[in-house]
């Protein structure tokens, strides 16, 4: 194993021995080989850990926690025993192509801003269908995959600069996380990424989205895409990132753009359209309304926790309240579209 590798790729994982056979042997089977493999198990009880260590043996180092620590506590912990001067974070349940790896090394460029690279991410399952390239914002803090469901027929052909990078997939600086810190582990999962992102955008870094760098997903895998775990997560980590981040008539605002989302999300649990359509395919309405009163139940109570923690981020931003609006209009989503579309 190079002790000293240019890059470190960190796959945090949780009872996912049957995902992690295909995710390493992909990165085996890299062109690029200046990199180190790192895999964090968060406490597994499926024999995850001892499976990687007896399959795959020096080309991969194993961190054992003794629990869960979610995907922001497990990427942390892959970060602070990084060697690499660049972190990437790779979900478990996924496939690199060969040349992922080495698409992103030749996008690492000149810019010193640049701090962040995205990859582009195709449905495991269909391989024509995007799942990801970077991520959009809607005014409420809700964030969606660019491009998601789309059939790729060169729309996403080119290296241009996107707001930030999904969870899945993405590069970082490791001076970037020397900066502005680590993974918010309040957050858990979901919406990490997001507030990774906004807050190294906060401070100055800019990301850029990398066409060649190309990574299969089985999209929440780990979790159920239209779960109560995820459902719960998704809003309630929303809601801290406008504590966190939003300038004051924004966050009041924000409130209005949430109630509109609200009564598009119901129409769409009635009409089965959306995510709201899909969760209500399986459970009730009334489930929904169950989780949304949990989640917000747990935002307004670590509500000064975050607002504490807002405080502590004002030494870091670099960029103006008029560059953080200017946000949402090249970086933004639609209600309908962020509410209705599947």
């Amino acid at each position: 194993m190079n002790r000293h590798p240019l890059l470190s790729v960190i796959i945090p994982n949780w009872n996912g021995k049957h995902f992690l056979a295909e995710c390493i042997d992909s990165l085996k089977a890299q062109t690029f080989h200046d990199f180190e493999t790192i895999l964090v198990d968060n406490g597994s009880t499926d024999g995850s850990a001892n499976f990687a260590e007896e399959r795959y043996g020096d080309f991969i180092r194993i961190l054992r926690n003794e629990s869960n620590l979610g995907y922001t506590g497990g990427n942390n912990v892959g970060i602070q025993a990084a060697q690499g001067e660049y972190i990437v974070l790779l979900n478990n349940d996924t496939q690199a192509d060969p040349t992922w790896l080495e698409a992103l090394v030749e996008a690492i460029g000149s810019n010193p801003q640049v701090g962040m690279w995205a990859s582009k991410v195709y449905s495991y399952y269909k391989r024509n269908q995007i799942e990801a390239v970077g991520e959009l914002i809607y005014w409420d803090g809700l964030n969606r995959a660019r491009g998601q469901y789309e059939q790729d027929q060169g729309q996403y052909g080119k290296v241009e600069e996107i707001f930030f990078p999904p969870g899945c997939g993405g590069m970082f600086r490791k001076t970037l996380f020397e900066e502005i810190g680590l993974f918010d582990e309040d957050f858990f999962a979901y919406g990490d990424d997001a507030e990774i992102g906004i807050r190294a955008r906060l401070a100055g870094w800019k990301c850029v989205y990398v066409p060649k760098a190309v990574v299969y997903h089985k999209n929440s895998g780990s979790t159920g895409q239209y779960s109560p775990f995820k459902a719960f997560y998704v809003e309630r980590n929303r809601f801290w990132i406008t504590i966190k981040y939003f300038p004051y008539p924004l966050l009041f605002l924000s409130l209005f753009f949430t109630l509109y989302r609200f009564t598009l999300q119901a129409y769409g649990a009635l009409t089965h359209q959306g995510a709201a359509g899909r969760f209500t395919e399986r459970y009730s309405p009334v489930h929904l309304v169950g989780i949304l009163l949990k989640a917000y139940g747990s935002g307004f109570f670590y509500l000064p926790r975050m607002w504490r923690k807002r405080k502590k981020l004002i030494p870091l931003r670099k960029v103006s309240y008029g560059e953080m609006y200017g946000w949402f209009k090249r970086f933004g989503i639609r209600g309908k579209e962020i509410a209705l579309r599947d």
